[in-house]
């Protein structure tokens, strides 16, 4: 491969696991620059970028490309480097070569104005029971936009289509009514913008350009936590739009009840409207996004492949997608459609059993970040109920995760009787059970152990 398509590759998968706008934000206008010994030298922007991809992105980008290029040992970033001397290495004859397109990565086609990419749209959007509620209030917008449903309020885990739903609504709106003014806007951006603006004191700018648009669409504002004076902005930006009939679109990780450090009076905005859920989707809807994706990139991929995939990937739609990125890679480079075995080695790092790479900290670490308390309080004997359900989560998932016993336990929790932790693993059990709204706060949080470096 030479450069380009090597780095194409590596922002195929990268894309998969980040937001546009991130991807936009540090990925744009970075390449290859060159090879030397066994270390990659990528050229970048500016110093922000270079900083960034450093600490943030490196170790993901090695292994991706470590898993192309098994002589590749690190990487360097280098500001503006030189195109003039750019060396390609020699192409070898590939016949019936896939085009990059396919292998997931488009160019940054983000329209600037209302900041939604056009590949998500209904068109390649799978439904299914885990969704069709979200999608059927999408639909219900669409016709009657600001009437029904407003606000809209979509929660689910990480990787589960909750972007691909606000996107689509978003990109339909604004064929169907050019005159709209549609925004997409990810909480991180609005956070930032927010910041920006009261130190450039142009708040006011901000807000007035929040409030001209028809269609308001935020993502993950569950990172409003915490953040008292975005909480406060957008608290009347959302008053101004809902009074004059504009519609809201809303998503998060979890319900507007479970999201720590947000103001009751945010809460109440948020339920006003329609609440949906995405949960994860069963085997025959995971195996139809399979071949929905295959035929999207125009891919062969024996089923026995695809059926494999589906039952061993059950959590997260982008890992799904990222398996199968993982194969046309590999159908890229060799030329040939991989087999059920070849299928198997190359995807044992992602079907994996997860409970191997976890530990009491992790999970301990998920649970007080997500409910918002110090990792000391799950100790305590306070009968609180801020403190007790997720302690009797705490004990529930160092059983059913790492096969604790029930006396183990007991002592992690401050020599606590077997038998208080078996009433507490039976309650969480049951809760799991009968509440929907809690089984999506324990996959949330089983997302966060997964995902937390040790």
């Amino acid at each position: 491969m030479t450069y380009q398509e090597l780095w194409q590759t590596v922002l195929a998968q990268i894309q998969l696991n980040i937001s546009p706008a991130n991807f936009a934000t540090w990925f744009a206008s970075t390449k290859i620059a060159s090879q030397e010994e066994g270390v990659i030298i990528v050229s970048v922007p500016n110093s922000f970028a270079k900083e960034w991809l450093e600490q943030k992105y490196n170790k993901e980008i090695l292994k991706i490309l470590r898993a192309l290029d098994a002589s590749i040992k690190e990487i360097s970033y280098q500001i503006d480097f030189p195109a003039a001397k750019i060396r390609e290495p020699i192409k070898q004859p590939a016949p019936q070569e896939l085009p990059v397109e396919q292998l997931g990565f488009a160019e940054l086609e983000i329209d600037k104005e209302t900041n939604l990419n056009p590949k998500y749209g209904f068109q390649n959007f799978i439904v299914g029971p885990f969704n069709e509620l979200a999608h059927a209030a999408a639909e219900a917008i669409i016709k009657e936009p600001g009437k029904i449903y407003n606000p809209l309020f979509i929660y689910g885990g990480v990787g589960l289509g909750k972007t691909h739903l606000l996107q689509a609504i978003g990109n339909e709106l604004s064929k169907k009514n050019p005159p709209y003014k549609v925004k997409y806007v990810p909480s991180d951006k609005l956070i930032s913008a927010i910041v920006n603006a009261i130190r450039n004191n142009s708040i006011e700018e901000l807000k007035a350009n929040l409030r001209k648009v028809d269609v308001l669409i935020v993502d993950d504002v569950q990172f409003f936590a915490g953040k008292e004076k975005t909480q406060e902005e957008f608290f009347h930006t959302f008053n101004d739009l809902y009074q004059r009939g504009k519609q809201i679109i809303l998503s998060s990780d979890r319900p507007p009840k479970a999201i720590p450090a947000i103001t009751e009076r945010l809460k109440s905005r948020f339920e006003g409207g329609m609440v949906a859920d995405v949960s994860l989707p069963d085997y025959e809807t995971r195996l139809a996004i399979l071949k929905q994706k295959t035929m999207e990139k125009n891919a062969e991929v024996p089923a026995k492949v695809l059926e494999y995939i589906a039952a061993n990937i059950q959590k997260n739609v982008r890992e799904i997608e990222s398996a199968l990125n993982r194969l046309l890679i590999f159908q890229k480079i060799n030329n040939k459609v991989p087999s059920f075995e070849e299928a198997k080695k190359l995807l044992r790092n992602i079907i994996i059993s997860p409970s191997k790479f976890t530990n009491p900290t992790l999970i301990l670490q998920a649970i007080s970040e997500f409910y918002d308390l110090e990792d000391k309080n799950l100790f305590y004997s306070s009968r609180k109920k801020e403190f007790v359900k997720p302690r009797q989560l705490a004990m529930y998932l160092l059983r059913k995760e790492l096969s604790f016993s029930f006396p183990a336990i007991g002592r992690k929790f401050g020599g606590k009787d077997h038998t208080t932790v078996m009433h507490a693993c039976h309650l969480i059990d049951r809760e799991i059970q009968e509440n929907e709204k809690f089984c999506q706060e324990v996959d949330s949080i089983l997302q966060k152990i997964y995902t937390l470096e040790a």
